[in-house]
C-alpha cells in the first residue's frame, strides 16, 4: 500500500471514530442510554457499514486492528443489548438489564477513546 494509500486510509478511520464518538456522546448528552445511542443511531450504523467496506484496503497493515476493533466493538455492544432485552422481559431482571446497558455504554466508550488514542500514535490494537 502506498503512503498516499494509507493516509487516506487512516482519514477514513479516524471519520469511523469520529461517527462513533458522535454516538457515545448522544447517548451521554440525551435521555438514551450510551449503547443505545451506538447501536441505534445513524453515525454507528454508518460507521459500521463503512467498516466492512473499508476493511479489506486495511489488510496486513496496523489499521486492520483498528477496523476489527471497531466491528467487535459494534456487534459485542448489540450482543449485550440484546442480553439486556431478554432481562428486560423478565421484569425480576429490569435493575440487571439497566447495569448491563449502562456498564455496555461505559465499555463502548473506553473502547473508542482507547481506539482513537492508539490511531493518533499510529499504534495497532491487541486482537
Amino acid at each position: 500500500m502506498s503512503g498516499d494509500a494509507k493516509e487516506g486510509l487512516k482519514a477514513w478511520t479516524h471519520v469511523i471514530y469520529g461517527l462513533h464518538a458522535f454516538s457515545v456522546l448522544a447517548g451521554i448528552a440525551t435521555p438514551a442510554f450510551v449503547v443505545t445511542a451506538f447501536l441505534l443511531g445513524w453515525p454507528s450504523i454508518i460507521a459500521v457499514i463503512l467498516n466492512y467496506a473499508k476493511r479489506p484496503e486495511a489488510a496486513g497493515t496496523y489499521l486492520e486492528s483498528h477496523f476489527r476493533w471497531q466491528i467487535r466493538t459494534f456487534w459485542f455492544a448489540a450482543l449485550w443489548c440484546l442480553a439486556g432485552g431478554v432481562l428486560w422481559v423478565t421484569l425480576v431482571g429490569i435493575p440487571f438489564a439497566i447495569v448491563l446497558w449502562i456498564g455496555t455504554g461505559i465499555w463502548v466508550a473506553y473502547r473508542v477513546i482507547r481506539g482513537w488514542l492508539a490511531l493518533t500514535k499510529d499504534k495497532p490494537l491487541p486482537v
